[in-house]
């Protein structure tokens, strides 16, 4: 089978795009060809050697495709399912933990299938579990045009929440408006701005995939016993700072939260994953895709991706 390949960490060009050997099946899962592979920003942080990762590998633990072999005769051949935590997805087979799997209904395009779980799985845990959104809560969200920025923002709309979304371009302005943001900021002085906005209280929460470049701004546009959540770091982690700041700005909570940490069972995944699909399914969340890039143009997607040219989820098409 056709993969993306990586022996050694690096920068985008090291994903090289080469013959590898099928994957084999165990009890535990489903051999799958894939059909679109979803590319998340966290594929860049094991590709650099940001977070631990075992060379060589193949990338990318996100997509949808149609079921080759069950070795447990449980799901039939052809049924076209998603998944989030199969590592090897940047290829044209991979085997896909059955407890990890979701149907996808046949009216649900592959591409958007591809891309919704782990984005929609996280915005779904930053809503719904690192605390319970409620109706008339304020929010920032940086990256607001990314692909879990859009998610997040029409699921907190959903709820109810008065959503401050800040992005880079006016392309990606109407994007975060479309999805149901409130107002859409900048990036520059976005945290007076968003005051100015709210009467000069703050906003309850704060979600920042961006990390490094945004964080003190999260910080100051937080009101007094507010949550910065810190789930991304697009821009570099985060950089040492005295954890007195927190008490200097009225008693902010700071987490810094994984999905893993919110679907560690079974129930948990299914419960998100569901919620994902049948927002998905019934329109209530709409993904946009980025141009599909090819399998063998990995490269030049993680080059796009972490230059901020892609707007939306972005996907590999494989099939």
């Amino acid at each position: 089978m056709k993969a993306i390949y990586v022996t050694e960490h690096g920068g985008p060009e090291v994903l090289t795009y080469k013959d590898r050997p099928d994957p084999v099946p165990d009890a535990d899962h489903v051999l799958v060809e894939v059909i679109y592979a979803g590319i998340n920003y966290i594929d860049t942080y094991f590709r650099s050697g940001t977070y631990a990762q075992q060379l060589p590998y193949i990338p990318g633990t996100e997509g949808c495709g149609r079921v080759i072999h069950d070795p447990a005769g449980e799901i039939a051949e052809g049924t076209l399912i998603a998944w989030h935590s199969a590592p090897g997805s940047y290829a044209e087979k991979v085997c896909v933990p059955r407890n990890r799997l979701v149907a996808v209904p046949e009216n649900v395009d592959p591409a958007v299938a591809a891309s919704m779980l782990l984005q929609g799985m996280t915005a779904h845990y930053l809503l719904h579990g690192t605390r319970e959104t409620k109706p008339g809560d304020t929010l920032v969200i940086t990256a607001g045009s990314g692909g879990v920025g859009l998610m997040l923002t029409q699921m907190a709309a959903a709820a109810g929440a008065v959503v401050y979304s800040v992005t880079s371009s006016n392309e990606k302005e109407k994007l975060a408006y479309d999805a149901g943001a409130s107002q859409v900021f900048r990036y520059e002085n976005f945290a007076e701005a968003v005051r100015e906005a709210n009467g000069g209280e703050g906003v309850d929460v704060v979600y920042d995939g961006v990390g490094k470049s945004t964080f003190a701004q999260a910080l100051d546009v937080c009101r007094p016993r507010g949550l910065v959540c810190s789930f991304g770091s697009a821009s570099g982690d985060v950089e040492p700072f005295v954890i007195q700041e927190l008490n200097k700005r009225g008693s902010l909570f700071l987490t810094r939260p994984s999905l893993a940490a919110y679907v560690a069972t079974d129930d948990e995944y299914r419960m998100r994953a569901q919620a994902v699909v049948r927002g998905v399914e019934d329109g209530t969340l709409r993904l946009r895709i980025h141009e599909p890039f090819s399998l063998g143009d990995a490269r030049l997607a993680h080059e796009e991706l972490q230059a901020r040219r892609t707007s939306g989820s972005v996907v590999l098409k494989v099939r």
